[in-house]
């Protein structure tokens, strides 16, 4: 019998140790991995696996598979004791073989990631947690996951010093320093620093939202904007601040609200050089610059550059009005109306003018009140030129203009 031809016999090793590849490219990486999938090294179990390639074509093939786990342990000592290593074997074999999934047609170039592979589409998770009793599909999966139990975080970045559990995260984040960014969108070719940021941003072309609350039905692209939404409902806050105790839902909105603290604002207008906490305002900001106005109310056609704005318009059509005081139960429909409210009960006054030490409930009313003490005024009337500190007084002013064409035009209508 050839070497192609071998059959492991499972009750007592194998004929020969080499018989456990067809050739170079099926070698498996090392022990461990043959023991977990040694399906993925034989030729033929009883009509399962049906060529020399040891391609699954159905699902039982895997139960044998995980049968042969159990006697792969002495395949491993014949295989050591023939003197041959891994490396030798597969510097020996042929090179270029394929091995294809018959389900999704992916391609592999060794057999045992195929045997993993088709774990995705069974389901199969043989790897479980001690600790959690989370299952996993994949033994390095498992291992990874260890860390987050003992908290060990051995990749350290050579720049700033951070942290992490994982090579492959230290990877990602060392393209934060360079500015690498290899992944880029057919589509409308926006460029991503890793891979996983493009195939979630492809979501955005699609629509394609999979995940779905099983309470409130809403759905979302990505698992962890479900997991985050999920709290709403359970008002889970398990992020705090060591410095004001103030706690959140999210990690990224305690390191954000952390900036209240530092006074941290690493975000730069490139035109008018305003600084900013978030990039999210940032971009927001942006659009003062270019006028883009892109989210349209389908009631009055009416534009907003956030759709934030937008959704708080629409309850200007529907009269929704969620947010209720509890002291005097006057509602709004804005939470930083009622924020804003809450002060009339309260009479706290946080915000101080540095010149004059006036007070003021609202951080816009301090902001107004500078404009005394710089003379700035930056609204301005487009009929007779005047100028105004605030907003509202040029919003006054214009009446007067109304009311003269008004009665200029019923005069010109009398004469007639």
């Amino acid at each position: 019998m050839d070497k192609g031809s071998k059959v492991i016999n499972t009750a007592g090793g194998t004929n020969n140790a080499d018989c456990m590849v067809n050739n170079a490219d099926e070698m498996i990486h090392h022990p461990k991995c043959v023991i977990n999938t040694a399906g993925g090294v034989i030729n033929y179990v009883d009509g399962v696996i049906n060529d020399v390639d040891g391609v699954i074509i159905n699902v039982d093939a895997i139960k044998t598979a995980k049968n042969m786990i159990h006697s792969s342990a002495s395949l491993m000592n014949d295989d050591t004791s023939s003197g041959k290593s891994c490396f030798q074997r597969r510097a020996n074999g042929h090179k270029g073989k394929k091995h294809i999934c018959d389900i999704c047609h992916r391609v592999y170039k060794w057999k045992c990631a195929l045997v993993e592979h088709y774990r995705i589409h069974t389901g199969e998770k043989n790897f479980k947690c001690d600790i959690c009793s989370k299952t996993f599909s994949k033994n390095c999966h498992l291992t990874s996951h260890y860390t987050i139990h003992t908290g060990e975080k051995n990749f350290k970045c050579d720049i700033c010093s951070k942290a992490f559990a994982r090579k492959s995260n230290l990877n990602a984040h060392h393209r934060t320093h360079t500015g690498e960014k290899n992944f880029k969108c057919d589509v409308c070719s926006k460029t991503f620093s890793q891979k996983s940021n493009l195939n979630l941003h492809y979501r955005t072309h699609t629509g394609e939202k999979n995940f779905k609350c099983d309470i409130c039905s809403k759905a979302f692209a990505r698992k962890s904007y479900l997991n985050a939404h999920h709290r709403i409902h359970t008002g889970e806050k398990n992020y705090k601040c060591d410095v004001c105790s103030e706690t959140f839902s999210q990690k990224n909105h305690l390191t954000i609200h952390f900036r209240t603290h530092t006074g941290e604002k690493n975000f730069k207008c490139d035109i008018c050089s305003k600084t900013f906490a978030q990039k999210h305002h940032l971009t927001i900001h942006f659009r003062t610059h270019t006028g883009e106005k892109n989210f349209k109310c389908d009631v009055c056609s009416k534009t907003f550059a956030q759709k934030h704005h937008l959704t708080i318009h629409y309850r200007t059509h529907t009269g929704e009005k969620n947010f209720k005081c509890d002291v005097c139960s006057k509602t709004f429909a804005q939470r930083h109306h009622l924020t804003i409210h809450y002060i009339i009960h309260t009479g706290e006054k946080n915000f101080k003018c540095d010149v004059c030490s006036k007070t003021f409930a609202q951080k816009h009313h301090l902001t107004i009140h500078y404009r005394i003490h710089t003379g700035e005024k930056n609204f301005k009337c487009d009929v007779c030129s005047k100028t105004f500190a605030q907003k509202s007084n040029l919003k006054k002013h214009h009446k007067i203009h109304a009311r003269g064409n008004k009665l200029l035009y019923s005069r010109n209508i009398n004469q007639e």
